[in-house]
């Protein structure tokens, strides 16, 4: 289990790490695109390195899987549809979705 634990270490380090960068870069794509609400996106991007670090060696996962919709989910893997148009519906549904409140 300890490799495990590891492996969620690191994806925990990556989204932290990544969504302080967009949060950094282009604050409201980066909250529409992380699912995260704005009390959220000020906590995260005030977080220290060493706190970043530390919080991300929880051995749960920070983050969540969005596309827990069907809905969402078949429009993203519908083959007959153009790639385009796939992400465009899929974005639209996901607009739709309240943003996830609280750390």
């Amino acid at each position: 289990m300890d490799g495990l634990s590891s492996e969620i270490s690191e994806v925990n380090l990556s989204y932290l790490l990544l969504t302080q960068r967009m949060l950094r870069e282009d604050r409201a794509s980066a909250m529409y695109r992380m699912g995260i609400s704005k009390e959220l996106a000020d906590l995260l991007e005030k977080l220290s390195l060493s706190q970043v670090v530390k919080l991300s060696a929880s051995s749960s996962l920070l983050c969540r899987f969005r596309f827990d919709d069907h809905t969402i989910l078949s429009a993203l893997t519908h083959a007959e549809k153009d790639n385009g148009l796939q992400q465009a519906h899929a974005s639209i549904l996901l607009a739709g979705q309240q943003v996830e409140r609280g750390v």
